[in-house]
Order: structure tokens, then sequence, then C-alpha cells
């Protein structure tokens, strides 16, 4: 649609038209009076004309620089550049560092000739594994990797603790020397890891061809809007998002699924599922085996579920408020049509979850009490620590990504999966590059990662009060967000709750999702389980190696800290399914015959067959 709208711009420009039609936005209007060169009338719209100007060298800028603004960076260098300056201490700490680091790779340099039998001179960081194969402990990929890493140590310090330096200024800056230093890690280069060295001799240079393949497949690929390569696997109603089930009800936002029953009878109160709108839905029902959806049914549950439209520039307007009343409103209607006289178990993930706890609190103000209760996964209300993505979130980068979006009526999935990647760039990034590149070789293509590359885009209005009022601002945690007028208070949600964390999750750290005990009201049951933001929630009975801590807190109860939990609660073996599946049976009513697909008679009548159409939209 935005490549229809161009070509009609084009077209309306050559023609040279008096005025722009009368329904375009303002900005629509302004970029108008910009391209026939129509003069201002007053200095409030030569004004406006600069400023549009401004946003569209933004907009470019922010397609080389995958929508990280140039001038956030410049802040945190110049930040700490400036009191480094100012520091005489800190600098002939750095210099005797280098000499005493300087003294230990000499020492080291006539040991690196024992191969293993060496001691390493420094460790890597506990999560880097890029040097942990034995190719590298022998002569002369000791010296190299053990140079690096001391180096890579050097500068982390020198971004550590430089007085005066503003703590997000030197969070950014160390992430991004970070990200500078893996350019050059021996490990990403064919002169320097042996282990292409070695592929390279066996193949005589075949993989290196093959790696030039990969790379120009991958760019065709990304410029004609294709998933990547092994993807193509993974195709929504045929190999994932294939549990039964019918649309039964579609509007401008967002599809309802209903799923078919595999039980002679159900739990009476459904559940409704809010996914994040940030990926698409079917990370929940992902393949057979792994599907959350199709389990949940096999347990004898009536599941709905949320599926959200890929918007587009139409859709540019549409806000936090258009999410909640379109979305999660109106899917509760439907569902109390379809299953009527019912209360509903509701279930957020991610960025649904906060959604949802913003609806559950405004129904609470209402006295609206037709949910039975709230289930959070990795989701936040407090945004206070919110993880590595506040790197990317500053006033400097949010104004950076309005100028962007404003240009172009949304936020481009690519723009938000590059933040994401950076934040995983050993795992996500430059061992793809080795493996894919160097090696010639493709890594293996899962469900979960073919899922993490169908990305959708944000409107405009919506991405940017989510990043101010949120993330900024903290407005939902500090009670000042507003609901016409009135601001939402978390702690009027009496519902009883099951909240999940992961262990490892760069996106909502699982302390903060820990705090959302100290602003719900009601009973909470609070579960840690290993894994990430994805592969912590898709943590399917029978899978190896995953572990969980669960504990209730009563209502009226004191919420301990998250470190003391973390020590006091017992760790326990499988899946947090199995104790989600018991507590969502403790707070039902009975088994009961299962309801019917949509309610013809009501206005509910089936669309499509799941998965839908818009889980298909690119």
């Amino acid at each position: 649609m935005a490549s229809e709208n161009k070509r009609s711009l084009n077209r309306a420009t050559e023609k040279r038209p008096v005025a722009p039609a009368p329904e375009c936005t303002p900005d629509e209007q302004k970029a108008h009076a910009a391209m026939t060169h129509k003069a201002p009338e007053s200095a409030d719209e030569a004004r406006d004309i600069f400023t549009l100007w401004d946003q569209q060298a933004h907009a470019m800028i922010a397609r080389l620089t995958a929508g990280v603004s140039p001038a956030s960076i410049s802040q945190a260098y110049g930040d700490w550049w400036t009191h480094l300056l100012l520091s005489p201490g800190k600098q002939a700490e750095l210099a005797a560092q280098a000499q005493h680091q300087w003294n230990r790779m000499l020492a080291f340099w006539p040991q690196s000739l024992y191969g293993p039998a060496c001691e390493p001179c420094v460790k890597p960081p506990a999560a880097d594994d890029r040097f942990e194969e034995s190719e590298w402990q022998h002569w002369p990929f000791n010296l190299i990797h053990q140079g690096f890493l001391l180096h890579q140590q050097w500068w982390d310090d020198a971004m550590r603790d430089v007085p005066g330096v503003e703590q997000h200024h030197e969070e950014v800056a160390r992430f991004v020397t970070r990200q500078l230093l893996d350019l050059f890690s021996p490990a990403n280069t064919p002169f320097t890891n042996p282990r292409v060295i070695e592929r390279t001799q066996q193949s005589g240079g075949l993989n290196l061809i093959n790696g030039v393949a990969n790379a120009w497949e991958d760019i065709a690929r990304f410029i004609s809007y294709r998933p990547p390569a092994g993807a193509d696997k993974y195709l929504p109603g045929e190999s994932v998002a294939v549990t039964d089930g019918q649309v039964v009800y579609r509007n401008q936002l967002m599809e309802l699924i209903q799923y078919c029953p595999a039980t002679d009878t159900v739990q009476a109160e459904p559940l409704l599922i809010v996914p994040a709108w940030i990926m698409k839905y079917y990370i929940l029902d992902l393949s057979p085996e792994n599907s959350l959806v199709r389990w949940l049914v096999a347990q004898g549950h009536t599941v709905f579920m949320i599926s959200w439209k890929n918007p587009g520039w139409e859709e540019r307007d549409m806000g936090m408020a258009d999410y909640r009343e379109l979305g999660i409103m109106e899917a509760l209607k439907a569902v109390n049509t379809i299953v009527p006289d019912r209360q509903v178990h509701a279930v957020g993930y991610c960025l649904g979850g906060t959604l949802l706890c913003m609806a559950a609190a405004l129904m609470a103000r209402r006295n609206d009490d037709r949910l039975a209760s709230l289930t959070l996964l990795a989701s936040l209300t407090d945004f206070a620590k919110a993880g590595e993505l506040e790197l990317f979130i500053d006033d400097s980068q949010v104004h950076f990504l309005e100028d962007v979006m404003r240009q172009q009526g949304y936020l481009e999935a690519w723009q938000m999966k590059s933040a994401f990647q950076l934040l995983q760039s050993n795992d996500l990034i430059w061992s793809r590059l080795v493996s894919d590149y160097l090696m010639g070789e493709r890594m293996p293509t899962f469900d979960m990662m073919a899922w993490s590359t169908d990305g959708t885009r944000m409107p405009y209005r919506m991405h940017a009060q989510y990043l101010r009022k949120l993330y900024l601002d903290n407005e939902l945690a500090r009670g000042h967000y507003l609901v016409n007028g009135h601001p939402l208070n978390l702690d009027s949600i009496q519902l009883p709750a099951f909240v999940v964390a992961t262990r490892k999750d760069h996106i909502s750290p699982w302390r903060s999702v820990f705090r959302n005990q100290l602003y719900l009201g009601g009973d909470i049951t609070f579960v840690l389980t290993s894994g990430g933001h994805n592969a912590g929630v898709v943590s399917e009975p029978g899978h190896a190696g995953r572990v969980y801590q669960i504990a209730d807190k009563p209502a009226d109860a004191q919420t301990p800290g998250a470190d003391h939990w973390y020590d006091q609660v017992e760790e326990r073996e499988g899946s947090w399914w199995l104790e989600w599946r018991e507590w969502l049976d403790q707070h039902s009513s009975g088994k009961v015959a299962p309801p019917t697909l949509g309610s013809v008679e009501k206005g509910y009548a089936p669309l499509t067959a799941a998965p839908g159409q818009y889980v298909l939209e690119r």
C-alpha cells in the first residue's frame, strides 16, 4: 500500500495540482507544499516546512543506521570523553593497567608455544564461548585470542567508572564499544580463525565461495522482502500455526481465532490470549510438538487468540487506546457472546501482557468483573529497569524514531529486529556470519528462529506513546497513565495472577517482571523458568534440561527482594506449563460441554480457518 501511495504521489507531482486532497494528513500537506515549491504563507508554515525537511533527513539517516540515532551515540561518547579528559587519576589508572596487561602478555608469549598446557593470562567473560574450541588453544591462535581478550578488557575498564559520566551514557558507550571491538574479533576474520583456515585448506577454498553465494542470497532475500534462507519451511498454516480453529471475528486491527475443542468436556471458563504485536502471534502456536495453544486445548480448555494486523500507512494514527479497545475489549466482547455467562482467564505475553494490565485496571475502575484470572508471560508493568533494550531508548533516540515513523507511518520490522539482534550479537550476528559466510555452511533453522524473522510493523502513534509513556516516563507503574483523564491504578486489579519470568530474558528482565508483585492487588503465583524471552515461555513438557522455581504470595503478604526470593525458592525440574494447568484448574468452576465455534445468530460467524489472513500479511 505504501508503494501505491508513493506512485500516486509521483503522478500527482507530475500534474502539479493546486492543493492536496482534503483527506491528507498534516504531514502529507506539508510534503505536498515542499515538493510543489509552494511559497509558505506564514512564518509558522515556513517553520513546518523546515521541520519536515529535518524529519525527512532523519528518516534517510535511519535507513543507514538501522534506526539508531547518531546524536544519541555522540552524546554518550562526548560525555565519556570529556569527563575522561578531566580525570587525570582515571587516565593514570588506565595507563598503569595497560602496562600491567602488556607485561602479562610478554610473560604469556613464550608459554603459548606449549599449547593447551599453558595457563591463559586472561579468561573470557562467562557468556563468551567464541574461543572454547581446542583449535584456539594452540599457538599462534592462543596468543591471538588472548591478546584480543586483554584489549577488550582494557576498553571495558576504560568505559567504566569515569567520574561524572551519566550512567545511561556509560552503558551506551560500553555497548557500542563492545560491538565495534567484535568487528575485529579474531573469530570473525578468515585469517585468524583456526577453524576457518582448516576448512579452507580442506576444501580448497570452496567454503569461501559458498559463503559469498550465501551472502548474495541473503542480500537478494532482504531486498525482495523474502524470508531468510531456511525459514521457508516454517510457514503459518503449513508447518507452524496449524492448530485447528476458526477466525470468528475481524476488525481493522485484529482477528480473533477460536480453536476447536479436542476433549469431550472443557473447563467452563475460556482463555483469551493477548500476544505482543511486535511479532506475530504464532510463537504460542509453533510446531505441533511445542505449541502452547495445542497443549492447552488438549488439556480441556477453550482457547481464543488475538492475531494482530500487520499495520501499514492506514494504521499510522492508531494508538495504545485503539489496541486496548479494538483489540482486548472487542475480543472480550466476542468471547463473552460465544461463551455466555462465563468469566474469562486472560493471558498476556510480553507487550500484550502490559496492555492486558491496562485493560484490567480500567475494567476494575468500571466494576467490570468479566475476568476470572490474569496470566502474564514475560510482561512488564514497571519499566524503570527494562534491561539492555533501554540502551536504545532516550529522548534523543525516541525523537529520532518519531521522525522516522512520521515519514513512513510505522516502524519497520527490520529496524526493531536489528536492535534485538545487537543485544545478542554473538549468538544472532557473529556466529551466523562465521558459519554462513566463512565456513560456507548454513546454520540450521528451526521453528522459533524462523518465527523470529517474521516480524510486524508498529504504527507511528502507538509506538511513540509506548516509548514515551511507558519506557521514558514509566507512567503506568507511577500511577500517571491516564485513560479518559483518569489515572490507571494497577493495585485495583484484585484478580489472582500467575506471573512468569525467564532467567535469560534481555527484553523483560526477570527482576523487573518480579516487580509486578509490587503493583497487582490480588494473590500472585510467581514462576521463574530457565531460558530466554521466547524459549522460556515455549517450554513444553518433556523438553530436556528445563528447570523452574515457583512460589505463591497472598495479596496481603509483603513482597520479598528478588535476589532473596531466588536464593530461598527451590528449583524444580520440568515444565512450568504443568504448574499453570493446575493453577488454571483451581481457578475454574468445572467441566462443561464445549461451546460452538463462533455464534452465527449473534453475529460471530466463522470467517476463515486458522491461522487467518492477518498473520500472512507482510
